[in-house]
């Protein structure tokens, strides 16, 4: 795997920037550019100076002839290239393949980046009907959560501080501070209740994931290998109000159960996960939606140190879309890079590496207001 400097990298262009993150997974892998056979880049791609990024990555980073897709699934397509490539070598048609995540968003201003965020879902019905933006969705989850049962804007604050302090230990990390309760709710409202310090930022990122089948991981006499045992997917309605309540994404629970069925595990056998934490609400949604706990007892899992680096089930001890940043076709990857190194337990510093008891990691990845679900589990 390879991982870019998460940030404003206003001094990369985006082709750059992506070298950041393919050169060392070549490197790592032990296979040249010219011998990777297929690459799946996740971008959206409307931000930056190249709407459509992939020929022109590829023929930076020296993988021009490769088979070439660009994947899109909101903040999703990270996750869907994942999806791409490791189906291209389970159905046997290559033996390796290259996941690629890149964006560059912060070229443009911040009302346009909301507003093409915003077209995410159902442009003609939330967007240009109601003028909501990304921030306003989730206000929406948060305030039926909130009077359903009875999560308080301080326990969104926590999730914030969480996140905060783990991406302050991470040097990949856009935001590099740690915050207090008092700070996350003294800040700006920017869809109530929702905070400045309850959304994530606008990101600049990548990152690349080397992937392949068993006989080539033999060959190249990988000693330690991370597999992706199962990926689960779904999807829900382009419209919120066609959906039944608001307290959890559909997608993610439909996703993550067939990733437990086909992984044949349990939420129990997971030692660490990263989850879409666009907004604090929405991790808290993830914990009950993953089936960390049961519906309404998110809150008290933040609450009482569950999702710590020594909790029940760490999540997001690298900061999270939070803190480390969401560059958004860029996060599915670095979520499977982050918990490579965890299951490799090669994590710096220690103090935020997970402890291992079944070496079974997963990653949850949505794109839109639960548009989109992908959750993957891996394992050492």
């Amino acid at each position: 795997m390879g991982h870019s400097r998460f940030g404003d990298r206003s001094d990369v262009n985006l082709s750059e920037l992506t070298f950041e993150a393919v050169q060392p997974s070549l490197e790592e892998s032990g296979l040249t550019a010219k011998e990777i056979p297929y690459v799946a880049v996740g971008s959206m791609g409307v931000w930056s100076e190249e709407p459509l990024p992939a020929v022109v990555i590829a023929e930076y980073c020296g993988l021009t002839g490769a088979g070439l897709v660009r994947c899109e699934a909101a903040c999703a397509s990270g996750s869907a290239a994942a999806f791409t490539a490791y189906s291209a070598i389970a159905s046997g048609q290559m033996e390796s393949a290259l996941v690629v995540g890149a964006e560059k968003m912060r070229q443009i201003d911040t009302p346009t980046v909301l507003e093409m965020i915003g077209r995410a879902g159902y442009y003609l019905w939330e967007f240009e009907n109601f003028g909501m933006t990304f921030p306003a969705y989730y206000a929406v989850h948060a305030v039926q959560h909130m009077e359903k049962y009875g999560t308080t804007e301080e326990d969104l604050a926590l999730v914030a501080v969480k996140n905060h302090r783990y991406g302050a230990m991470n040097p990949l990390s856009h935001l590099q501070h740690e915050i207090t309760v008092e700070k996350v709710l003294g800040s700006s409202v920017i869809a109530w209740p929702l905070k400045l310090y309850d959304c994530c930022p606008i990101t600049d990122g990548a990152a690349a994931l080397v992937l392949a089948s068993e006989e080539k991981v033999k060959e190249l006499g990988v000693e330690a290998p991370v597999w992706i045992e199962a990926i689960g997917y779904s999807s829900d309605t382009a419209n919120l109000s066609k959906r039944e309540n608001y307290v959890g994404l559909e997608a993610s629970v439909r996703a993550s159960r067939m990733a437990y069925k086909l992984a044949g595990i349990s939420p129990k056998d997971v030692d660490v996960a990263t989850v879409h934490d666009c907004f604090t609400i929405a991790e808290i949604m993830a914990y009950e939606d993953l089936g960390f706990c049961e519906k309404g007892e998110g809150a008290r899992m933040i609450r009482e140190g569950e999702t710590e680096v020594d909790g029940r089930i760490p999540v997001n001890i690298d900061g999270g879309l939070k803190a480390k940043g969401h560059p958004i076709g860029t996060t599915g990857v670095s979520m499977l890079a982050e918990l490579t190194k965890q299951l490799r337990e090669e994590v710096k510093p220690r103090r935020r590496q997970a402890p291992m008891k079944n070496y079974t990691a997963l990653a949850h990845n949505t794109g839109g207001t639960g548009h989109y679900g992908y959750v993957t589990i891996l394992r050492r």
